[in-house]
């Protein structure tokens, strides 16, 4: 959203509906009622408060600018004695007795200036789910569906006592009843054992039939939700995630966000002993950056309690049941993203907008005030209008993806892969052919790279770049898609551009992805896309 204010304008210069421009100040050479300048500080909280802000991205609003710079001409134009420089609304200064004012200490909550940050977050809530959109500059850069959770859908994260039903060696993985109507899935790379238990062959080299058996009561994790007609993936590798580390119960693992700077990683490893509990591990996250041990120690204090109640709570009985339930999606989105990069997170929903502020205050204090409630009933436009979320979530789901160039990619979408075409349209270039194809494929890297994160596209993706003779031509376009790629934090892996000109890639898959999420299958066709004519 661009720095702009929605101070609605006077009723005699009768604004036009949707027109959010600041009312006109002295030396305003638009049309419109000219108003005088303020001559007293305004009064904390009066008038809409300022939504959006540009970010570091640069992106901006262009009309918002060369209106500014107008106005800063004319009034420079005029005599110095008629313009009088609107005064900003301050805090009020405390007395330290000498009659100098003293500037008063920030509490939590309170902000002096505007947040910056390159990201917005936009939760709207609706009767089926929450939806959350983030968007850098303008653009939607991610979306995810929150459906509301119940005892089948949104359980990842959550620990059960489950009881194995049947292993299936030749499979390799084993049927677990968590107490939910479909079996979960836990593969044989996902079982924890204590070798003591079990005489043979090393560890590395155990069949899963002689890991465990049907009838064994386990506690596991569940990793990634049923997805079709695949069950729910386990683990017994409990964690427990908080803010600045993740707890790794009955475990020696020690380890260090890799994105974090050498240096950071340095000052972590050194205080990293102080804080580590005993008999469980600790894996020290990238929002642990430049926090003190204390703060550390705190969160991890946390985790151990938390830990605690779960152990007693699985000793109450060993049913297939719930035991633990992880946050809700919307919490967790902003527990693993929110920094100083976010500008802010509207909400529109308010026991949601509580519940987050609560957790934001108890968790990071100094960003609470960039959680804001979104009141529809006051604002003119509903949340996800406002910021053109719907337009951008209608363009999202197209199979056609126009290049700024006249480029185009096609996504196509399989059961077993997704296929994405890249074609140069309208681009026709001025140079030469191989010069033409090379721009418009470093640009379809680019884009394809966005659209995995925001239609959230996972499993087996092949990009059908357009033929370039040049190597040098190609291992550039692969450089850049790895480079695009960089900023998603899914797992991702590439390799090099082949002599047909494809990419294979796979993209860790979570959830399901966004066209899932927001459609269903069609009843006439059975999702092919064709209705087919059976009386013949």
């Amino acid at each position: 959203m661009s720095d702009e204010s929605t101070q609605p304008l006077p009723s005699s210069s009768n604004p036009r509906i949707g027109d959010t421009r600041p009312a006109p100040q002295i030396g305003d050479t638009r049309p419109g009622a000219r108003v005088p300048a303020p001559t007293t500080p305004s009064a904390p909280g009066q008038g809409r408060r300022r939504r959006g802000g540009r970010g570091r991205s640069g992106q901006g609003n262009r009309e918002n600018r060369e209106g500014r710079d107008t106005r800063e001409v004319s009034a420079n134009s005029m005599p110095r004695r008629n313009v009088e420089a609107p005064v900003e609304a301050s805090a009020p200064e405390a007395s330290d007795g000498t009659g100098r004012g003293k500037p008063r200490r920030r509490r939590g909550g309170e902000r002096r200036t505007r947040a910056q940050g390159r990201y917005l977050m936009a939760v709207h809530t609706t009767a089926d789910g929450t939806h959350i959109a983030t968007l850098e500059g303008r653009s939607m850069v991610e979306y995810t569906v929150a459906k509301n959770a119940d005892e089948t859908n949104q359980i990842d994260g959550n620990i059960y006592v489950g009881r194995i039903q049947n292993v299936l060696p030749g499979m390799e993985l084993a049927f677990v009843d968590i107490g939910i109507p479909k079996n979960a899935v836990l593969y044989k790379g996902d079982v924890s054992f204590d070798t003591e238990d079990v005489d043979g062959a090393p560890s590395n080299n155990k069949r899963i039939e002689e890991m465990i058996r049907a009838g064994q009561t386990v506690v596991c994790q569940v990793t990634k939700n049923a997805i079709g007609a695949k069950g729910a993936r386990l683990t017994q590798e409990v964690s427990l995630p908080g803010r600045f580390a993740v707890l790794v119960p009955n475990s020696s693992t020690i380890g260090i966000s890799k994105r974090l700077p050498d240096g950071e990683r340095r000052r972590l490893r050194k205080i990293i002993e102080d804080v580590k509990p005993a008999h469980h591990g600790i894996i020290i996250r990238t929002a642990a950056e430049g926090v003190t041990a204390d703060d550390l120690s705190r969160d991890v204090t946390s985790l151990v309690e938390k830990w605690s109640a779960i152990e007693g709570e699985v000793a109450k009985s060993n049913q297939p049941r719930l035991v633990y339930r992880d946050l809700d999606l919307a919490v967790r989105v902003l527990r693993e993203e929110l920094n100083d990069e976010y500008r802010a997170v509207l909400i529109d929903d308010r026991p949601l907008y509580e519940k987050v502020r609560e957790y934001v205050m108890a968790v990071n204090p100094e960003l609470a005030d960039r959680i804001e409630y979104y009141d529809r009933q006051v604002e003119e436009l509903p949340l996800f209008e406002r910021y053109f979320v719907h337009e951008q979530l209608h363009r999202s789901l197209d199979r056609k993806v126009f290049l700024p160039s006249g480029g185009s990619l096609i996504i196509e979408r399989t059961e077993a892969l997704t296929v994405i075409d890249v074609n140069t349209g309208k681009n026709v270039g001025t140079n030469n052919l191989e010069e033409t194809v090379f721009r418009n494929n470093l640009e379809a890297a680019d884009e394809v790279a966005r659209q995995l994160r925001l239609r959230d596209i996972g499993g087996i993706i092949v990009i059908d770049f357009i033929d370039m003779e040049s190597k040098a031509n190609r291992d550039a376009v692969a450089s850049a898609l790895r480079q695009a790629l960089s900023r998603d934090k899914t797992r991702t892996q590439v390799f090099d551009i082949s002599e047909l000109g494809l990419v294979e890639m796979t993209r860790k898959r979570v959830i399901e992805g966004l066209l899932e999420s927001l459609s269903v299958v069609c009843s006439v066709c059975d999702g092919r896309g064709f209705i087919v004519k059976t009386g013949l």
